[in-house]
């Protein structure tokens, strides 16, 4: 099952708080067909169909392609020196 690292959840937290975001908002993982990859982005509610996960506080929504595709890995996030935040798809351990 897809899991999410506290780093993740405090990064999409603090992102939230920085979009000014309402209240709910998540970061959303969803297929792009065009493109053949999956995308990342902040998101103020699911779309129809997406599978709602919480995670210390933060919330996620994740299509049925990524939730599959995504099925034995782990979301970990850091902030850079700059105040950006990069998201990393790992393995679980």
């Amino acid at each position: 099952m897809f899991m999410v690292t506290g780093n993740a959840a405090e990064v999409i937290r603090r992102l939230a708080e920085r979009e000014r975001a309402p209240s709910g908002a998540g970061l959303r993982i969803a297929a792009d067909p065009s493109a053949g990859e999956l995308t990342v982005g902040l998101s103020p509610r699911p779309s129809q169909g997406d599978t709602v996960m919480q995670a210390g506080g933060a919330y996620l929504f994740l299509c049925p392609v990524a939730l599959q595709a995504l099925d034995d890995k782990a979301l970990d996030a850091t902030m850079t020196e700059d105040g950006d935040f990069d998201f990393v798809m790992a393995d679980q351990p």
